[in-house]
């Protein structure tokens, strides 16, 4: 069985919310540090285009987005589980919430102009080059105004405290991946840019609803080379795919048509490759590069656009 290696940089709230998945597994990993910004030439190589941040990679496979992230590690491990038994569909439904408008409302309020300038007012062609580059990402996308986002994030606090009235966890007594996901967006404004915290005080049972979720650590990193990496997948093979997996055809596109795949909105960048498998909760295609080799790249059905590229 191949090693964990998790591509991400510290900054990162999503990278966060893996880091914590591998926590709470209480798993070895390893840890390879990626530009905050394109160029990415690494990650280009192994998944083709795509380039949101985090992403696992497992010997010659690559998954791609937190989302399915969770399913792989839960496979992996089962115990704790990030997916409760007496919550599983609800812990979906509250993680999805928490990554999409959470998220947002929370950058939207911490990376304001005020906010930005707190973050990066020592270095401000680094804030430039990261605003430059996020907003690549967002392009077509509508965005919460910062005042809209302040008040989002205010009420959105306040849901999670009303979760927290009676017990530890947003869904029970112990965490999952709720927790995780919720917490990534609010860690960002609480570590990153303290300047912005102060949004948070309204909410006291957040906040140690907060403490006890970074006691989850990060399991047990070991520090990797992005070009140890890329050669770890040039000489591994990827795992066979599981015989009898269901084809979920909802495009009309037969598998080993060559296709490309794209987040539905923020970091649509395509990758593009032959299309192995189409389940009902992922996509796999397979890809060759010069310097990753063989590669099978993962992605989420939910939140991902499926196209056949035509001769």
């Amino acid at each position: 069985m191949h090693d964990l290696i998790l591509h991400h940089y510290p900054m990162s709230p999503f990278a966060e919310k893996a880091r914590l998945m591998l926590g709470l597994k209480d798993l070895a990993w390893h840890s390879v540090h990626i530009p905050a910004v394109m160029p990415k030439p690494d990650v280009i190589a192994l998944t083709g285009g795509y380039r949101k941040t985090p992403l696992l990679q497992i010997g010659a496979d690559i998954y791609c987005d937190t989302a399915l992230i969770a399913d792989v590690l839960e496979h992996r491990v089962a115990e704790p589980p990030l997916f409760p038994p007496h919550a599983r569909g609800l812990s979906r439904a509250v993680a999805q919430w928490a990554d999409s408008s959470l998220f947002w409302a929370s950058m939207g309020y911490t990376l304001s102009p005020k906010g930005a300038k707190a973050l990066f007012g020592d270095s401000p062609d680094q804030g430039q080059a990261f605003a430059s580059d996020r907003a690549a990402m967002r392009q077509n996308m509508t965005l919460l105004r910062p005042a809209d986002a302040t008040s989002a994030y205010r009420s959105y606090l306040r849901r999670l405290a009303n979760m927290l009235d009676d017990q530890p966890y947003l869904l029970g007594e112990v965490p999952c991946i709720a927790d995780l996901a919720a917490y990534h967006p609010l860690w960002f404004t609480r570590t990153l840019n303290a300047g912005m915290a102060s949004i948070l005080d309204a909410t006291p049972d957040v906040l140690e609803w907060m403490d006890r979720i970074a006691t989850i650590g990060h399991g047990h990193p070991q520090r990797m080379k992005s070009e140890d990496a890329i050669g770890i997948a040039h000489a591994a093979t990827p795992e066979p795919l599981k015989p009898g997996e269901v084809f979920q055809d909802d495009h009309g596109i037969a598998l080993d048509s060559r296709v490309t795949i794209a987040a539905e909105a923020f970091g649509t960048e395509t990758s593009e490759g032959v299309l192995l498998a189409a389940t009902r909760t992922r996509y796999t295609i397979e890809r060759h590069d010069e310097r990753a080799g063989t590669v099978h790249v993962h992605f989420p059905r939910v939140g991902y656009v499926l196209r056949e590229v035509k001769a």
